[in-house]
């Protein structure tokens, strides 16, 4: 647990080794000031006033001691959860940004943001709150055996062996609700993200769910996780009794052992210094269970603290993508795959198995093949959102592992199937491909991606407020945004996945437009079912089941009558597919 903090700290870390010290120290004390109660009352069974006073002065001392140490100790604990919500973040961000980009699926993403909101706050509150308490309760009762073992070494021996199966039992009851509360934070973060896409896509789910259906989904989620949170309670309190029936078992024992003494010394010549020894041994043992009672109470906190703390520890175990030491530039703006496999996990089928793929800079290729073909996978390779399992991806010459992201970064711009707007104006979602750009180069990015149109019927035209991932846009108006960021970076190669998917035909020209005026200027990569789109492409690749089956100008692929000429043809019957209209029958039958 203290491991998974040190590395979430980073730099901050010695703030947590010195609030740790500090606890120890307190508990240390704590041990102290109880065991200077031995004194005090020996010399007050023996009728020492004077000597018992000494004592007496020393054991408030001690016990004023721990309550300014406290302080300091909770203020320590303070500085460690400020450390947590801020540089914590920030060092858990640095690493989440190095990751691959394929990483950020929607179930990966939830979690990461149940761990940044709800589990942050979680672990910030345990220094200050938690951990103190529970290191004290750890510490205190450590000096109170010792003096036991100096009193009654029979009594010290039972606490000593007892400490460690009372651990045993803590670890016991604690695994018992570990995987209720695992099932707990995963139905949570899968309620959250229910509720989020419940505000987000109203429009869809009451078209498609009438009567009250729209919140099926969120209702199950939100049903699963009250089961799951039921479970975890009665867990949680079985592990809680269970703690304390182990503490009172213990206390049980020492009791029963000194009890033993005291009849054993009552049987023999009564001395008084014996039975003074029992009376304050017995006084101990109350206090040597009393902090472990407390360690008691605080273990199903810790548990739960421990499945945020290994959620934290999850997302650190990612690999990053390595980045080399000695980066690379590109000689120009080629791309190229030699013999590429690759899978999306390690037990998983391979999505493209030995693809080799040259695009000259300048050049346009156009990926076409059916669904899962793998045409997704070479673009997302391109831009290393994941590593080549065998093989090589290579920019300008380059391999892409050879390459700073800095460097890669600017010689790829992206146009996704689905887009992602940021909150802000419609100009500051264009400028965020060109950060420096002018107003002028905004405007001109607009009116190359159909944005024009969009901005005239708006009253705030340019400056108009997009909502939260673009919400008060449609899909279209989105996309044609999305475009014009990517134009606007002007980066020498440009990767397009079915841009024009979720645009009108009028706007689909438009597009097809641009990708033509760019051609020779740019090299560019497109998915595309479009035939407007494929007709220009100076190269056509076909991929099937994660193979090149066929490759070459669109001409020569035409007259082989192979798989791009069957593209075609399916192409071709859609578009010239129409509905008839339907007219009074003459006799003669109709005609669609």
């Amino acid at each position: 647990m203290l491991k998974t903090l040190v590395r979430l700290l980073g730099n901050d870390a010695p703030i947590l080794r010195r609030y740790t010290r500090m606890a120890v120290a307190y508990g240390v004390l704590c041990g102290l000031t109880i065991a200077a109660l031995v004194p005090v009352l020996g010399h007050l069974l023996l009728g020492d006033a004077r000597a018992a006073a000494l004592w007496l002065g020393a054991l408030l001392a001690g016990v004023m001691a721990c309550w300014l140490w406290r302080g300091q100790v909770e203020r320590a604990g303070v500085r460690v959860g400020v450390a947590v919500l801020q540089s914590g973040r920030h060092h858990l961000g640095d690493h989440v940004a190095r990751l691959p980009v394929g990483w950020f699926t929607p179930q990966n993403t939830a979690r990461l943001g149940h761990v940044v909101t709800q589990g942050m706050m979680s672990i910030a509150q345990l220094p200050a709150h938690v951990f103190t308490p529970v290191i004290s309760g750890v510490v205190t009762p450590l000096v109170i055996l010792i003096a036991l073992f100096s009193l009654h070494w029979q009594l010290g021996l039972i606490a000593l062996i007892g400490l460690p199966i009372l651990a045993g039992a803590f670890v016991l009851s604690a695994q018992i609700a570990q995987r209720a509360d695992a099932a707990f934070q995963h139905h949570f973060a899968d309620a959250s993200q229910r509720m989020v896409e419940f505000a987000q896509a109203q429009s869809v789910l009451r078209a498609f769910n009438g009567e009250g259906g729209s919140s099926r989904f969120l209702e199950q989620a939100m049903a699963r996780q009250q089961q799951s949170g039921v479970r975890l309670i009665c867990l949680s309190a079985l592990s809680s009794v269970l703690n304390a029936w182990a503490v009172q078992a213990l206390f049980a024992a020492l009791l029963l052992a000194a009890t033993l003494w005291l009849n054993h010394s009552m049987g023999g010549n009564l001395v008084a210094g014996d039975v003074i020894a029992v009376v304050v041994a017995m006084m101990l043992v109350v206090r040597f269970v009393e902090p472990l009672l407390e360690v008691a109470g605080y273990t199903e906190v810790l548990r739960s603290a421990r499945g945020q703390l290994d959620a934290v520890d999850a997302i650190f175990a990612v690999t990053p993508l390595p980045q080399t030491a000695t980066p690379q530039a590109p000689r120009d703006a080629s791309v190229e795959l030699r013999d590429v496999r690759f899978g999306y996990a390690p037990d998983a089928p391979d999505v493209l198995s030995g693809v080799n793929l040259t695009i000259q800079p300048g050049s346009m290729t156009a990926l076409i093949g059916e669904s899962g073909s793998g045409k997704t996978t070479v673009v997302r390779l391109v831009a290393r959102f994941f590593d080549a399992s065998q093989g090589r991806v290579l920019i300008g010459g380059v391999d892409v592992r050879d390459m700073s992201e800095a460097q890669l970064a600017a010689q790829i711009s992206q146009i996704f199937q689905d887009s992602y707007l940021f909150a802000g104006t419609i100009a500051d979602n264009i400028r965020f491909g060109k950060p420096d750009s002018t107003d002028d180069e905004v405007l001109q990015a607009a009116q190359q991606a159909g944005v024009a149109e969009i901005i005239e019927r708006l009253p705030d035209g340019i400056h108009t407020l997009v909502g939260e991932g673009g919400a008060r846009l449609s899909g279209g108006e989105r996309q044609r945004i999305a475009i014009a960021r990517a134009l606007i970076k002007d980066a020498p190669i440009l990767l397009v996945d079915e841009a024009t998917a979720a645009l009108d035909a009028e706007n689909q020209a438009a597009i097809a437009s641009t990708l033509a005026r760019l051609r020779g200027q740019r090299t560019l990569l497109v998915i595309a079912h479009q035939l407007s789109t494929v007709a220009m492409a100076d190269q056509i690749v076909v991929l099937e089941a994660g193979r090149v089956v066929e490759q070459g100008p669109p001409e020569l692929l035409r007259a082989r009558n192979g798989r791009y000429a069957r593209f075609l043809a399916q192409r071709h019957a859609a578009k010239g597919w129409r509905i008839a209209a339907t007219t009074p029958d003459t006799g003669n039958g109709d005609r669609g």
